[in-house]
């Protein structure tokens, strides 16, 4: 954990009751998204709720463009750092892992041992004992003693590796269910604040992806609401065009564009690791095809076919895939299959778990899915 101290600005501490509204209007944030910052606007005109919104916004956590409101940076860190420690009170010691290699390198904790010193080692990382013991060998038990360059020796360390993340995040219509969206955006946010504090040079994009997919900024995740169903026709089977898929259903699941955008976003990022975190509570129901989108319902065989494929082609590229599938609600499970067939096919992990549970689910895999035994020699 980290501390900011400031100069105290005379202003009284906010009371636990006070704390208690704000982290009661955050929960109405993530759970109803852009609406919730729509509905201050219809009780602004309320004297009461006025002085605390006023009070918000003096606190930094809320601005005024105009007649609208909108979140602060201060008030999207708040909100990813509330979600991480409710995470951390729930997970088990066996997540207290980082992003350790299975060698020794530089940066990480010491071990036993030492290594030759190479060019760029920090000269307060230099083993004194091993250096001298490397000088006698070399030139004898003789006085004044010389020392070469090839007698430096460092202390071992723990290699250290980065990681790039890409979190899909399934936007469908049946994602408003059982609140898990919301459960899912405080997951995104969550990772957000473990990167910042423990990995400031790992990486992690959301994608949202429903009948399309788009990167969603960090300082629009917490807004972010997943699509509403509007055709309710017991088959569909329908091409549009990419370039007018906004006129086109929003709430099926194309799971195959998401995929593809984490491969380009994946290309962009550096890392030793890189890897795609998937959250869905449904088999795909789109895929592209020829500059088409193809969305049809109920799933079909083609659309599980290319979606694997697109899989299966980030996993040769060393790209690493979870699957995190949301089931509480479903009495059917046969869709399931596909998500065993993508753990299968791509070497990678599912996971079946309650939305509440989503967040330590995927912290935990984020902390310890990478932990490797550390050699040395």
């Amino acid at each position: 954990m980290r501390y900011v101290y400031q100069q105290w600005d005379g202003q009284p501490f906010p009371t636990q009751q006070h704390l208690q509204l704000f982290d009661n209007f955050m929960e109405y944030i993530l759970e109803y998204g852009q609406d919730a910052l729509e509905a201050l606007k219809e009780i602004a005109d309320d004297p009461e709720q006025r002085k605390i919104i006023d009070q918000w916004i003096e606190e930094g956590m809320l601005d005024k463009v105009g007649v609208d409101f909108r979140l602060t940076p201060q008030a999207i860190n708040s909100l990813q750092r509330k979600a991480l420690m409710e995470v951390f009170e729930q997970l088990n010691g066996r997540a207290a892992g980082g992003h350790d290699a299975n060698e020794i390198g530089r940066g990480g904790e010491r071990v036993e041992g030492s290594r030759p010193y190479t060019f760029g080692d920090s000269v307060s990382e230099l083993d004194m004992a091993d250096t001298l013991r490397n000088a006698v060998k070399r030139n004898g038990p003789t006085l004044p003693l010389s020392l070469h360059e090839s007698d430096f020796s460092v202390h071992a360390a723990e290699a250290t590796g980065t990681c790039s993340t890409v979190i899909l995040l399934d936007m469908s219509g049946s994602m408003s269910r059982w609140h898990r969206f919301a459960h899912a955006k405080r997951c995104a946010m969550s990772l957000f604040a473990l990167i910042r504090q423990r990995f400031p040079t790992d990486t992690v994009d959301i994608v949202g992806f429903a009948s399309g997919a788009e990167i969603i900024a960090q300082c629009k995740l917490p807004l972010a609401t997943p699509k509403q169903v509007s055709l309710f026709d017991p088959e569909v089977h329908m091409r549009v065009p990419l370039a007018q898929l906004d006129q086109a259903p929003q709430h099926f699941t194309n799971l195959h564009m998401g995929l593809m955008t984490a491969r380009q976003l994946l290309a962009r990022r550096g890392g030793d690791n890189k890897q795609v975190f998937i959250i869905t509570d449904g088999q795909p129901t789109a895929h592209v095809d020829s500059g088409e989108v193809v969305l049809q319902y109920p799933p079909e065989q083609e659309t599980a076919v290319v979606t694997l494929s697109e899989a299966f082609s980030l996993s040769k590229l060393g790209i690493r895939l979870s699957t995190f599938a949301l089931v509480e609600d479903y009495h059917d499970m046969g869709w399931v299959s596909f998500v065993d067939q993508l753990a299968k096919l791509t070497r990678g992990v599912a996971f079946y778990c309650a939305s509440g549970n989503l967040a330590s689910c995927v912290v935990e895999s984020y902390l310890s899915g990478r932990r490797r035994r550390t050699f040395s020699s």
